[in-house]
């Protein structure tokens, strides 16, 4: 089984017969506004996860689920059934006054697992932090919650593959809920401004790492652009893999493209 990532919190899972997309979301790079997955790769792709509808995330997951009539799961906060259809917010809709069909959708609450075909996926704790972004001399802050559009359905998963555990925590900030999950590999954000904005910062990431135990880290959603902002969530990934490896904990630093076997 490999791993493949694209910058944010966007990665392809995938085996012989599996293709899984995490938050197929959309480039925020002013100059690069495009896929983050390729579209070369969407029609393959067996099963769509979606940890929040921010553009990043979901962008794309409507068009990913046409090309590959892939299932797509999701947390229910993204979802609503209106007579007996599944709805998820608009990918690319403002606010939350637009909801679009999905065929084949599997919305999840804290807790609940779905089995599709060889994948077995448990819907684990998100809470998205507030947003900061500076603005001339201003910075605007807006908190995350049931009305807001920003962070909506935020849910981690854990994911069982080929006998391996695959957690990807979305952009959250630390949960103490975490602690004992032991998954093979670990995808976390590590890119947040501190404070509980954003996400975890690096050594949030660090602490929520020695509770949950895993065997291998990917760090991610940081050093990533904001449209006319190069770099909205710095981190220093060379520091937190020494701080995670000083744990005896394999880290894996991966930019747009690479790939891992795990």
């Amino acid at each position: 089984m490999k791993i493949r990532h694209f910058l944010y919190n966007s990665f392809l899972i995938e085996n012989d017969k599996t293709k899984i997309a995490i938050d197929p979301g959309q480039n925020l790079d002013i100059h690069s506004l495009r896929s983050l997955i390729p579209k070369s790769e969407w029609a393959s792709i067996t099963h769509i996860l979606i940890t929040h509808g921010d553009p990043d995330h979901h962008w794309q997951s409507d068009r990913v689920a046409e090309a590959s009539n892939a299932a797509v799961v999701c947390g229910n906060g993204l979802a609503r059934v209106e007579g007996g259809e599944t709805l998820l917010v608009d990918p690319r809709g403002r606010g939350l006054t637009s909801w679009v069909p999905f065929k084949n959708a599997y919305p999840l609450a804290v807790g609940e697992t779905v089995v599709l075909g060889d994948v077995t996926i448990e819907a684990v704790k998100s809470v998205h932090g507030p947003i900061s972004v500076p603005i001339l001399w201003f910075r605007i802050r807006r908190q995350p919650g049931p009305a807001e559009r920003t962070g909506i359905g935020s849910m981690g998963f854990k994911i069982a593959l080929d006998g391996k555990t695959i957690v990807n925590l979305g952009d959250s900030i630390f949960q103490p809920e975490w602690e004992g999950l032991k998954p093979d590999v670990l995808m976390l954000p590590i890119g947040g401004l501190g404070n509980n904005t954003w996400t975890m910062d690096s050594s949030e990431a660090l602490e929520a790492v020695k509770i949950i135990s895993p065997k291998t880290v990917i760090p991610c959603h940081y050093n990533v652009p904001f449209f006319w902002i190069k770099n909205l969530a710095p981190a220093d990934d060379q520091l937190f893999k020494r701080d995670v490896e000083q744990l005896g904990i394999r880290c894996s630093i991966m930019r747009y493209g690479d790939e891992i076997e795990i």
